[in-house]
């Protein structure tokens, strides 16, 4: 008897583990930073937390500052940005990119 509940057990654990890995994808991942770099198509920030996370745009990413769309050319190193979209091999594959609001500038005394 104990052998059948632990082959039963084993097989239900076999069973359960694909579906649990499956289960994280599927949804669009955030990251929330400052632009470090860019290269190309390839945007790298740094996290509000101190990690360093590659943000890779298409001609389909919606870049935004404000309501105001923008050209992915907007984009400087200093820029503080939130990120949008799948994630795969460690890459953010934006969807939508919203930059910062450009501070106004401060009155002279």
């Amino acid at each position: 008897m104990n052998r059948k509940c632990l082959t039963g057990a084993v097989l239900v654990a076999a069973l359960a583990i694909p579906a649990a890995a499956r289960a994280h994808g599927g949804h669009a991942h955030k990251a929330m930073g400052t632009v470090e770099s860019i290269s190309g198509n390839h945007v790298t920030i740094k996290t509000t937390d101190g990690k360093t996370v590659m943000v890779m745009l298409d001609a389909k990413s919606k870049i935004t500052r404000g309501k105001t769309k923008v050209q992915a050319s907007a984009l400087k190193v200093g820029d503080r940005l939130v990120a949008e979209g799948p994630e795969q091999k460690d890459v953010i594959l934006a969807t939508t990119v919203k930059l910062g609001e450009t501070p106004a500038p401060a009155a002279k005394r």
